[in-house]
């Protein structure tokens, strides 16, 4: 248990990842936090999931023994997770947890919270009411993949005469033989329905007597029970450590994924920067590395985006490699194909400020090709990789529609212009 606390307190703690990209992170800390409290305070929790009216608050209300979790006739009663605490051992609580039912009609964010906590509870009781369908299947196999104990439930009993509540039960066991144990598969009646019972009197009469039986939960609360006395501990401890790896993970790929948008956009940003400047200015058209200082600046800005600052004098060396890679991969006749349509608009009687749009394209598309550049240099932690810079440089230029890019930079900085 220990591991597992000093492994989430460094994911908490981990100063490589930006303060930009940690706050795209805010629920994934917030999921930390709150196992952290849960290994601290020794809590265990146990979560129902199923689908939508199987009976998950009533099965948690008749394990309690009294009225806590919410119960509806109307279907979705359950909207949010709740939980109320059951038992103590030793000094340490065992706590249940209510969650909305799956598969509900526009429920997508209640089922994506019900497999989040279940996912992060120590032990899951599986609900069902009859024969398990095949999307409550699929839903088993997936909380399986987190590695935790399920006990499977069938509730409701009481609505099944005995020989077809043993036909159920058969059938249960069969369509899980490989996934939940026989002796993790058990029957409750958690919410019984009223019954008719005929009282016949000293005298012979009889009188009809409507009553509602007592819940039974006998089988799941020993079977919980023999799993807490010998498991309760390590389960918590399991629990989290399979946590901490689990989103260990998750936040990796979140930190890779955050950090490429976050470049995206600052790519973006300044190559309209680029792109406005050279068109109110217009640079000459055969020297683009006259703007190298904004090329400079994005460097540095994407830098420190992946947590490996560059000075500007090592931002401009990899600026002037990105530029004679360029150079050499584009060719002569490129560029004086690029450079002569954009003079060429300019003698066609149209605006001024058109013919500035299509110059300031010409180094939109040059910034976009060093800030990718530098991307991937700087993903792969400072470094061009065993093909070095020319095939990174050509697999930028071959994967980018260069007319495609160029209108669109073109319309985007016309209409800036035009807006200043």
């Amino acid at each position: 248990m220990d591991d597992a606390r000093l492994s989430l307190t460094a994911l908490l703690e981990d100063s490589h990842i930006p303060p930009q990209v940690r706050a795209g992170l805010a629920r994934e800390m917030e999921q930390v936090q709150e196992m952290l409290d849960k290994l601290e305070q020794g809590h265990l929790h146990i979560a129902v999931f199923g689908r939508v009216g199987v009976g998950k608050s009533a099965l948690l209300n008749a394990l309690l023994g009294e009225r806590r979790f919410s119960c509806s006739p109307l279907h979705g009663e359950t909207t949010t997770t709740a939980m109320a605490p059951w038992q103590e051992i030793e000094k340490d609580g065992v706590f249940l947890v209510d969650t909305p039912g799956i598969n509900e009609v526009d429920g997508e964010t209640r089922e994506r919270m019900a497999h989040e906590v279940a996912g992060r509870s120590d032990l899951v009781l599986f609900v069902v009411e009859g024969d398990i369908s095949d999307t409550e299947l699929a839903a088993l196999r997936t909380l399986l993949k987190a590695s935790r104990p399920i006990i499977l439930v069938f509730n409701k009993t009481d609505h099944y005469r005995s020989e077809d509540r043993e036909v159920v039960l058969e059938s249960l066991r069969n369509r899980t033989r490989d996934l939940i144990p026989e002796r993790n598969i058990v029957c409750v009646s958690a919410d019984p329905g009223e019954r008719v019972y005929i009282q016949v009197a000293g005298d012979g009469s009889e009188q009809e007597m409507v009553r509602r039986p007592a819940p039974d939960v006998r089988q799941l609360a020993d079977r919980l029970w023999q799993i807490l006395e010998r498991e309760g501990k390590s389960l918590i401890a399991l629990n989290a450590s399979l946590f901490a790896g689990r989103l260990s993970d998750d936040l990796a790929r979140r930190v890779v994924e955050l950090k490429a948008e976050l470049a995206q956009r600052v790519v973006r940003n300044y190559c309209i920067t680029k792109g406005v400047l050279v068109g109110v200015n217009p640079v000459p058209v055969a020297d683009l590395a006259a703007a190298m200082a904004v090329d400079v600046s994005l460097v540095v800005h994407l830098s420190r985006i992946y947590g490996l600052p560059l000075t500007r004098s090592e931002a401009g060396g990899l600026v002037r490699t990105i530029f004679a890679q360029m150079a050499m991969l584009m060719g002569t006749v490129w560029t004086i194909h690029v450079f002569s349509s954009a003079l060429k608009i300019g003698t066609l009687g149209l605006s001024t400020a058109l013919t500035a749009a299509a110059q300031g394209a010409v180094a939109y598309y040059a910034t976009y090709v060093v800030g990718e550049a530098a991307r991937e240099y700087l993903q792969m932690g400072k470094s061009w990789g065993s093909a070095g810079p020319k095939r990174v440089v050509r697999d930028i230029l071959d994967s980018v529609d260069r007319d495609s890019l160029l209108a669109g930079a073109r319309e985007e900085i016309l209409g800036r212009i035009k807006a200043g």
